[in-house]
């Protein structure tokens, strides 16, 4: 990506949170002094092609080390006594020095079994499989979050049909956010404006073996969010991302656009604890824009960062790949036994 800065608008201040004296900037990971040996990072992604990978890959080759991209599905895993091995399109997987994951939600199950299985084998994993999977389940994420004193949505869960409208009212009343447990880039997502369409709803995703909640539906956020994308212990990068005309889903994906925007220090705290809460090394954290201050909707283990990229011209692609030199360097080693 070009090194250009480009100079854009400053979003308007978030509301419920009282921004310092001098606002919490967005910050870079420093960048990582280069190792006397080459380092090989093992980038897990379904598609050399994406953005995503693609700029990963670009940053490790600036920074002089090597870069290889697995197909997940691709990686078979091999089991024997105190041995676990690893081939990958028929060859031995030997001289790994971490491993940056790009789990789709499509293939979940078999990709946490790939990254287990790197840690098994010593391999440091930006990301460990028990993180992944805990963003993965809304529900699950959004316990943690909430146990841990965060604000979140008023949510609920159930498979009891007899009485819908208590269900409603428990989250705030009408109209209300209905979601898929595994949704992702706001797929599953629905927003029902009377107790028949919640009815409606409800019945066809139980009927089809679907797992759903139920959220609140915060009004003053309507049609947009912030997305934080954290890294190690900083934020890197962060924007609002307003819906389209139309669409009360903010996602990029879904046609919606994102600003760049200076976070006040109460989201900063929100989001970097919201991951460390999670387990994760790298995060996309969304938030809502509540009355009060930052309100945890969702986190997302292998956030997207194109549209962060260029909204706000940083190189979030170089802040991963430096906290992966470093986290290689610091948890090389630990990871020599199952469970190490």
């Amino acid at each position: 990506m070009s090194p250009r800065k480009v100079k854009s608008k400053k979003a308007p201040a978030l509301p419920g949170s009282q921004a310092p004296e001098r606002p919490a900037r967005v910050s870079r990971t420093p960048r990582a002094k280069k190792p006397v040996a080459k380092k090989t990072v093992a980038i897990l992604s379904r598609k050399r092609s994406l953005y995503s990978t693609r700029r990963l890959v670009e940053a490790v080759k600036q920074r002089g080390h090597r870069p290889l991209v697995f197909d997940t599905l691709r990686c078979c895993l091999l089991l024997a006594a105190g041995k676990p091995r690893m081939t990958y399109r028929g060859a031995e997987v030997r001289g790994v020095d971490v491993v940056v994951p790009r789990i789709g939600a499509s293939i979940t199950a078999y990709g946490l079994a790939v990254v287990n299985h790197f840690e098994m084998m010593g391999v440091p994993v930006l990301n460990p499989p028990t993180a992944i999977a805990r963003s993965r389940d809304k529900l699950r994420a959004l316990q943690f979050l909430a146990t841990s004193g965060l604000d979140i949505p008023r949510t609920v869960m159930a498979h009891d049909r007899s009485n819908v409208r208590r269900l409603v009212e428990e989250v705030g009343g009408l109209p209300v956010i209905i979601k898929l447990i595994k949704g992702t880039q706001g797929v599953g997502v629905m927003i029902a404006h009377t107790l028949p369409e919640v009815q409606t709803i409800l019945d066809t995703f139980w009927d089809l073996g679907q797992e759903i909640v139920l959220q609140e539906f915060v009004a003053e956020s309507e049609g947009r969010d912030v997305r934080a994308l954290v890294v190690g212990d900083k934020v890197v990068g962060a924007m609002r991302r307003k819906a389209k005309k139309g669409e009360f889903r903010s996602n990029i994906h879904r046609g919606g656009e994102g600003q760049a925007i200076e976070l006040p220090a109460s989201y900063v705290e929100a989001a970097v604890k919201a991951a460390r809460i999670i387990g994760l090394e790298v995060a996309g954290v969304d938030m809502l824009e509540g009355h009060a201050g930052p309100r945890l909707m969702e986190i997302n283990s292998s956030p997207g960062f194109e549209g962060l990229e260029g909204a706000t011209d940083e190189d979030i692609a170089g802040a991963i790949i430096d906290h992966a030199l470093v986290y290689a360097e610091t948890r090389a080693g630990r990871l020599r036994t199952p469970g190490g």
